[in-house]
C-alpha cells in the first residue's frame, strides 16, 4: 500500500516536471519574436544614422592637423643707443604710429648739428666757385682782348724805336749826338722787352676755354661736396629720428626682450608686434584635396575655447608638400622606399566667429572642416 502510494506521488511529480519544461519553452517562444524585432529594430537605426551621418558628412574634410597664424613683426632699432624709455608691457595692445622705445639722442644731436655746420659750409663753398666762374667768364676774354692789344702797342714802340735807332745811325756823326744815339739804342731795348712782355701776357691769356673750364671743375667739385654734406645731413636726421621706435601697426606687444637703461644694437630684436589678422594653416592629407576649391565654406573649432565655433572659406591651397619646402627635403632615389601621405597646406582665412574680447592666439590647435560642395 504504501509502495502504491510512492509510485503514485512520483508520477505525480514527473508530470509536474514535464509541465514546468513546456511552459518554460512555450515562454521562451513568447518572447523569443520580441527580442528578434527589438534587434531589427535596433540594426536599422543604426543604419539610419549611419545613412544620416554618411549624407550629412559626405561632402565634409576635416583635419586636427591645423593652427592659427598671423603676421608678426620683429621689432629692432635702426642705430646703437641706451634705451631711455621703455613705454610697453608685455602682451599690450598698440596702435600704428606709437612710441614703443626710446633711445638716448645725445649723440645723434650733436651729429645732426656737426651735419648742419658741414651743409652750410658746403654752400658758401658752392656759391663762390659758382660766382668764380660767372667772373672766369668774364675775365678771361676781356683779359686776352687787352694782351693783344698791349702786344700791338708794344710792337708799335718797337718799330718806333728801331726807326730811331737806324735813323740815328745813318746821319753824320755832326747832325746827332753820342746821347741821341745813346738814348734811341735805350729806347730799342725798352721796346723789345715791353713786345716779350706783352707776348707772354698774351701767352697766358690765350686759353680761355681751360681757364673757364678749370673754374667750372671746381664748381663741379664743390657741387659735389655740398651733395655730401647734404646726404650726411639727411643721414643725420634719420638717426635721430630713428632714436624714437615706434609701432609700424597695430598688434600686440609679444617676445619682449629689452628693458629700461639696456644698450641696443643695430638689427637687436627688441619685441614682436603681432597684427589682429589671424588665420589658419591646416595640412591635409594629399588624398582628401581633390574637391577643395579656393571660396568654399569652412567651419573651425578652437581647442582652446570649445564653445566657440568660427566660419571661414578656403583661400588658397599652397602648390606643394610640406616636405618639399623643408630645410632637409625627403631622398626617395637611394634605399628602400617607404610611401608616407604628404601633407598640403591650405590656408583658411575666418569670416566671423571671432569675439574682439578673446584674442585668437597664434599656433593655437583648430580643427576646420570644409565643405567641399
Amino acid at each position: 500500500m504504501a509502495q502504491g502510494d510512492e509510485q503514485d506521488n512520483r508520477a505525480s511529480q514527473g508530470d509536474d516536471d514535464k509541465n514546468g519544461k513546456q511552459d518554460k519553452k512555450n515562454g521562451g517562444k513568447k518572447r523569443s519574436p520580441l527580442l528578434r524585432i527589438i534587434l531589427i529594430a535596433v540594426v536599422v537605426v543604426v543604419v539610419i544614422v549611419w545613412i544620416a551621418y554618411w549624407l550629412l558628412t559626405r561632402n565634409q574634410i576635416e583635419t586636427d592637423d591645423a593652427y592659427t597664424t598671423g603676421r608678426k613683426v620683429s621689432i629692432a632699432p635702426h642705430v646703437n643707443g641706451y634705451v631711455t624709455q621703455l613705454l610697453v608691457n608685455d602682451n599690450q595692445f598698440v596702435h600704428a604710429g606709437q612710441l614703443l622705445v626710446k633711445i638716448d639722442d645725445r649723440d645723434y644731436i650733436a651729429s645732426l648739428h656737426k651735419a648742419e655746420a658741414s651743409i652750410a659750409q658746403a654752400q658758401a663753398n658752392f656759391a663762390a666757385a659758382t660766382q668764380m666762374v660767372m667772373v672766369a667768364k668774364q675775365n678771361f676774354p676781356g683779359r686776352l682782348i687787352a694782351a693783344k692789344g698791349a702786344l700791338s702797342s708794344a710792337q708799335a714802340q718797337l718799330f718806333k724805336a728801331e726807326t730811331d735807332y737806324r735813323r740815328q745811325h745813318s746821319v753824320s756823326r755832326a747832325a746827332t749826338t753820342q746821347q741821341d744815339i745813346d738814348y734811341s739804342k735805350a729806347a730799342l731795348d725798352q721796346a723789345h722787352a715791353e713786345v716779350m712782355r706783352a707776348e707772354g701776357e698774351l701767352q697766358q691769356a690765350t686759353p680761355v676755354k681751360p681757364n673757364i673750364e678749370n673754374q667750372e671743375a671746381t664748381m663741379k667739385q664743390q657741387n659735389a661736396a655740398l651733395k655730401a654734406a647734404e646726404a650726411d645731413l639727411v643721414q643725420a636726421q634719420l638717426n635721430y629720428g630713428w632714436t624714437e621706435v615706434r609701432a609700424p601697426h597695430d598688434g600686440w606687444i609679444s617676445q619682449r626682450n629689452v628693458e629700461q637703461g639696456d644698450f641696443v644694437q643695430t638689427g637687436q630684436k627688441l619685441f614682436s608686434v603681432v597684427e589682429p589678422e589671424v588665420w589658419v594653416v591646416a595640412n591635409y592629407k594629399e588624398t582628401q584635396i581633390q574637391k577643395m576649391r579656393p571660396g568654399q565654406k569652412v567651419e573651425i573649432e578652437v581647442d582652446a575655447y570649445p564653445n566657440l565655433t568660427l566660419h571661414g572659406h578656403v583661400d588658397s591651397i599652397q602648390l606643394g608638400a610640406g616636405a618639399a619646402f623643408s630645410a632637409f627635403p625627403p631622398e626617395n632615389a637611394t634605399g628602400n622606399f617607404v610611401k608616407i601621405v604628404q601633407r598640403v597646406p591650405v590656408k583658411i582665412l575666418i569670416d566671423s566667429g571671432l569675439d574682439p574680447n578673446v584674442p585668437l592666439p597664434l599656433g593655437v590647435s583648430v580643427v576646420p572642416t570644409v565643405t567641399v560642395q
